[in-house]
């Protein structure tokens, strides 16, 4: 028979082993396929700014406002200009437009919902603009070597997918790309083929004859 105190000594240490594996255990990956579980999230700002406008549209104070606004957000690729006017006034859409295509953008034809109500006498400008991000990456919370599901490490695609999002020039082309106008362009990826078999062979016109004097 075993004594008592061995017997709760044995009992500790296997105890204590079982609780190592256990936790060994605990970080071990459980993705088993090729998708990462880290994907890139879109988020999207809308910034608004009033001028005053009338049927006649802004005048030239009104005016350079939007401008320098355009200006200190630094209105470029990928933002979204539109307008909240209660008058639907076309000159007011003009001005904008004008001011907006500076930038290289066009004015949407519908705007969102923003906070707040627009003043009368007064047309709101709303900026929305895209910003993409992979919440949780790095994630180095897997730190034990043994991976008996043979399954992908939570930052398993962390990189690729952060990188993608910060160099994407237009963050919502990872939600919807771009849509084509149906035109095929053969003719122009082509050029540089069809330059090159019609380009006469060098030797065509025999080798060049050079004398030496004397």
């Amino acid at each position: 028979m075993m004594p008592i105190a061995k017997h709760s000594k044995l009992a500790g240490a296997l105890a204590l082993s079982l609780g190592l594996v256990l936790g060994g255990c605990g970080g071990m990956p459980t993705n088993k396929s090729l998708y990462s579980a880290k994907q890139p999230v879109v988020e999207r700002s809308n910034f608004t700014f009033d001028v005053r406008a009338g049927q006649g549209g802004l005048d030239v104070s009104e005016q350079q406002r939007l401008a320098n606004w355009f200006e200190t957000m630094e209105l470029g690729y990928g933002d979204r200009v539109s307008i909240d006017d209660p008058m639907a006034s076309a000159a007011t859409r003009e001005a904008v437009a004008s001011l907006a295509g500076r930038h290289g953008i066009l004015v949407e034809e519908v705007a969102p919902v923003t906070a707040g109500h627009v003043q009368p006498g007064y047309a709101r400008v709303v900026l929305t603009r895209s910003a993409a991000s992979v919440p949780g990456c790095p994630d180095w919370s897997a730190k034990s070597d043994m991976n008996y599901n043979n399954a992908t490490y939570p930052n398993y695609g962390c990189a690729v997918n952060s990188n993608l999002a910060a160099m994407v020039a237009n963050p919502e082309d990872l939600i919807e790309g771009q849509s084509g106008t149906g035109e095929t362009v053969i003719m122009s990826s082509t050029k540089a083929i069809d330059s090159y078999r019609e380009q006469a062979p060098t030797g065509q016109s025999g080798l060049a004859s050079t004398e030496t004097g004397d």
